[in-house]
């Protein structure tokens, strides 16, 4: 499904259907560390029922599914979900998958007791979805919203390979990523409150194919660029790892979440 937001790329459309197996064998990246700030908080975990926003190929479900939450995921690219379920199968995972919009989600109004959104808050209507998720939740149900980016500022590595994702995307609004707390747009406080927020740094490890694979399937270059110009940046892109990177390193990313807490209907 091709999207144009111009809030994102500068309105460039991309289309995650086109990058969905890239995303599902290279994208699954996330540490154990990043997970366990998660089950530390005791959040996703056995007696709850989440929502998993923007799931992608199921990355979050997945890897949280031992901990015994019921999971359903959703994301607007019907291929996502296609991967999500292949892998969740593969693995005997009964979790559900729609694929729908965030904008258009319809469950009964208190059915979860957590909401995550990974990597994905920002793509978000926020004026329709915010009283949307509150509904959704129930009495002091959790909105978390996650985020991990690479340092291109501080790690060669990353920071040569962002400079070829703009050669070929130079309104590609992914780049020149620092740390800082996960943004909440206003909207979302006539609904929530903050809870508590943290921003740590990770060090992901990858090999010269998984690295590239994960450059590809990000969205200013699988999901978005021509045949003729995914070529040349595939070229280009490993040539350059050739030049500059060992068989296995790590590349330098900071984390963050947001834990927002529904608020209370008001008192009479």
């Amino acid at each position: 499904m091709e999207i144009t937001d111009n809030r994102i790329d500068a309105g460039k459309a991309f289309d995650w259907g086109r990058t969905s197996e890239e995303y599902a064998k290279y994208r699954d990246i996330y540490p154990k560390e990043f997970y366990q700030k998660i089950i530390d908080r005791g959040l996703c975990i056995n007696g709850q029922k989440v929502l998993d926003l923007g799931t992608g190929t199921g990355v979050l479900p997945r890897n949280l599914y031992r901990y015994g939450a019921k999971w359903t995921g959703t994301d607007i690219s019907p291929e996502q979900i296609e991967q999500a379920k292949r892998l969740s199968q593969a693995e005997k995972m009964k979790i559900d998958y729609l694929a729908v919009s965030t904008e258009n989600i319809d469950f009964p109004k208190e059915s979860f007791d957590i909401i995550t959104a990974c990597q994905c808050f920002w793509y978000f209507d926020h004026e329709r979805v915010m009283p949307k998720l509150a509904e959704l939740l129930k009495p002091d149900g959790i909105l978390l919203i996650l985020y991990m980016a690479w340092l291109p500022f501080e790690d060669a590595i990353a920071g040569k390979s962002e400079e070829l994702v703009l050669k070929y995307s130079p309104n590609w609004s992914g780049a020149g990523e620092t740390r800082h707390p996960i943004r909440i747009p206003d909207v979302a406080y006539d609904f929530f409150e903050m809870a508590e927020h943290e921003e740590y740094d990770l060090k992901v490890p990858f090999t010269k194919e998984s690295w590239h694979g994960r450059m590809k399937a990000c969205r200013g270059v699988g999901a978005s660029l021509s045949k003729e110009e995914l070529e040349k940046w595939d070229s280009e892109h490993k040539k350059l790892l050739d030049e500059i990177a060992p068989e296995r390193f790590e590349i330098q990313h900071y984390a963050s979440l947001a834990v927002l807490k529904k608020k209370g209907k008001p008192k009479l």
